[in-house]
């Protein structure tokens, strides 16, 4: 059976920082793309999946409910997994189908007009706020805000403060 060992949200999904210090902290033998719009685009998926094939992880692009198949079917296989989606609210729906999910990395969603800014790399609206405190107080999720492994760790804690 595997697992997901980090489930992270980032607008860029993959790039240098999760291929090379996120696999690499985490375990990680495979990374799976969650969203929609790179699964229906055969251009933008051949430059994950190569970029992918370059590290030795086996990279699969799904569409967001297939994420939630394919653990339903298969438990994904063996593979000690990143998640990557897009979004918070794909990201939490991926949750509430059932994926086990202990570890959500807030790591890349860009600032603007109405976001309020946790740290740099991460800017968030009251509604997806209360998404993440939904997935902490009722699926056991700790949620951290951290762009890469190095860099400090906001919880969700420090960043509900900001909404004070």
């Amino acid at each position: 059976m595997g697992k997901v060992v980090l489930a992270r949200v980032d607008a860029r999904l993959i790039h240098g920082q999760v291929m090379t210090s996120l696999s690499k902290s985490a375990g990680a033998t495979a990374i799976f793309v969650a969203d929609n719009p790179t699964a229906y685009d055969d251009f933008t998926k051949n430059i994950i999946l190569g970029a992918g094939s370059r590290t030795g992880l086996k990279v699969r692009v799904l569409k967001e409910d297939g994420a939630v198949r394919y653990w339903n079917d298969r438990q994904y296989d063996d593979y000690n997994v990143i998640l990557l989606t897009k979004s918070i609210e794909v990201m939490a729906e991926i949750i509430k189908g059932g994926v086990p999910i202990k570890n959500l990395n807030l790591g890349g969603i860009p600032q603007k007009p109405g976001l309020t800014s946790i740290i740099k790399e991460v800017s968030i609206d009251k509604n997806q706020l209360d998404i993440l405190v939904d997935l902490r107080d009722n699926y056991g999720v700790n949620v951290y805000f951290q762009a890469i492994p190095s860099s400090r760790k906001v919880s969700l804690e420090e960043a509900e403060r900001m909404f004070d």
